[in-house]
């Protein structure tokens, strides 16, 4: 019998050599195959203009009702600003126990904090809050390890200080040591 896979959704453009890294770091760290799909959906309607941002959860529901065969989780990587109502902006969310994600690389970015732009650190970030995500759809609440990627990350900073794994006692969570 063939493996469930995640599925890693391209909501808009990202470099293959980015889409590619991040898959085999989610093979590495939660011992399933991954699968890359391309996905285009309107999401205007979740743009809220007084934030200048987009609606989380909305497009978290969106997400959550698409379908694609032989796959247990989902996760999407889109390009915009996210914001749930009772915080000021997100990097990703996900829904506990559940089977879907969502992350975007906006507020990663170095230039957004008068830094200059690092595609390598933007990166990085990205794949830790990949990982983060997906690890809050296996049922992983936020850890106390400081350097665990499970680890609760309220600046960019917080990302930069976390490895890009999870600890010996995450793992142990969900049955991968």
């Amino acid at each position: 019998m063939k493996k469930q896979s995640i599925i890693l959704i391209s909501c808009d453009h990202f470099e293959e050599e980015v889409t590619e890294s991040i898959i085999q770091d989610i093979t590495r760290e939660f011992h399933y195959p991954v699968v890359y799909e391309k996905k285009d959906f309107d999401i205007s309607a979740f743009y809220y203009p007084g934030r200048r941002q987009y609606d989380a959860n909305s497009i978290l529901k969106v997400v959550s009702e698409m379908k694609f065969p032989g796959s247990f989780k989902k996760i999407a990587l889109i390009k915009v600003d996210l914001f749930i109502p009772i915080l000021t902006y997100i990097f990703g969310q996900a829904i506990l126990n559940g089977d879907t994600g969502i992350v975007s690389p906006y507020r990663l970015r170095n230039e957004l904090y008068g830094l200059e732009k690092n595609n390598t650190i933007l990166n990085e970030r990205l794949k830790k809050v990949v990982i983060h995500e997906i690890g809050h759809m296996f049922g992983l609440i936020h850890c106390q390890n400081p350097v665990c990627v499970m680890r609760s990350s309220t600046y960019v900073e917080d990302i930069d200080q976390k490895k890009q794994n999870l600890c010996s006692s995450c793992r142990t969570k969900i049955g991968l040591d």
